[in-house]
């Protein structure tokens, strides 16, 4: 018998792709986009995660449906499910209360689950060990950390008065040469302060209209 359940329009869950009726349920944070762990889904899975609105799994090794943080509390608040092109294969979005690994992790790859930035991260994370290294590597980092705040915030409001001049010019190379110069600055300033990109992304967030 195939089973099937309407998703997003017109798509369908083939619960009978494999003989035990499963099928994977990739599980993701809504917020930061990283993937939290994996389990699988039956049909009464999906239904109940459905109607819940807390993820619940089919367990193998309990042969019964398991729905996540039924005993820890740590629970996967749905918020989103997407289907992949073979119709086979599930994308659950979630807020998740608390770690989701049973060994008390943020996700199954012991992963630290925040919002990453890609390269704009990974910037933070050398700007950070440049200052943790100090003048030991003669960085420019260090040197400016060193001088103390205020020399950062003149360097961040210098770099800001050179991309408003280049804005009124024609030249894309350097607008963007200045831009790059003051995010750069800007990313100091704000560890300099004690905070990081994310923090001011929750202040972005927070003033969003619902």
């Amino acid at each position: 018998m195939y089973l099937a359940i309407p998703i997003h329009n017109k798509m369908t869950i083939d619960f009978n792709k494999n003989n035990d009726g499963l099928v994977p349920a990739v599980i993701q944070d809504a917020t930061t986009k990283n993937v939290l762990m994996l389990g699988y889904m039956n049909e009464e899975a999906f239904n109940k995660t459905k109607e819940t609105k807390l993820v619940t799994f089919f367990s193998r090794t309990k042969n019964r449906l398991w729905t996540k943080g039924e005993e820890s509390g740590n629970v996967l608040n749905l918020v989103d499910v997407k289907l992949d092109c073979d119709n086979d294969t599930l994308l659950i979005q979630v807020n998740p209360k608390g770690p989701t690994c049973h060994k008390g992790s943020d996700t199954c790859w012991n992963d630290t689950n925040s919002e990453n930035f890609g390269f704009i991260s990974k910037l933070e994370n050398t700007i950070e060990s440049r200052v943790a290294a100090g003048n030991t590597e003669k960085s420019y980092v260090a040197s400016l950390f060193a001088s103390g705040i205020n020399k950062v915030a003149q360097k961040v409001g210098e770099e800001a008065v050179e991309v408003v001049i280049e804005a009124m010019d024609n030249k894309d190379d350097l607008f963007l040469s200045e831009s790059a110069d003051l995010l750069f600055h800007y990313l100091m300033l704000l560890q300099a302060k004690g905070f990081k990109l994310n923090d001011v992304v929750d202040v972005l967030k927070g003033r969003e209209k619902k």
